[in-house]
């Protein structure tokens, strides 16, 4: 059995002068885990992905935008995604966002754990 341990995420990041960084940390056939850096002022721009995601801030601040509603998010911030929500991204701050994209797949029921 293998597993993915990663000691300090906000550190596994080099945020870019005036971009955004990218990089894939986990992926399987039910998961994508995306670790992204962004410099103050940078932003993604509306889109959708075709998966519900979990966008869970490690670092800095940023207006998200969620459909019709901005937020603001800041280290701890956790936001789940159903799939096809129009969002977008502007860091106020510079940003370490860490993106988890949940794949279509079965999900056995003994396995999943319970809401709380």
């Amino acid at each position: 059995m293998t597993y993915t341990y990663v000691d300090d995420l906000a550190k596994a990041v080099d945020i870019p002068k005036n971009g955004i960084t990218s990089s894939t940390v986990f992926q399987n056939e039910h998961l994508k885990v995306v670790l992204f850096g962004f410099d103050a002022g940078q932003e993604l721009s509306e889109h959708t992905a075709s998966m519900p995601a979990v966008m869970h801030f490690l670092q800095g601040q940023a207006r998200v935008t969620l459909g019709q509603d901005a937020q603001e998010a800041q280290a701890g911030t956790w936001i789940h995604l159903p799939a096809r929500l129009p969002h977008s991204l502007y860091a106020k701050t510079p940003v370490i966002m860490l993106l988890t994209l949940v794949k279509a797949g079965k999900c056995d029921p003994e396995s999943a754990a319970p809401a709380r």
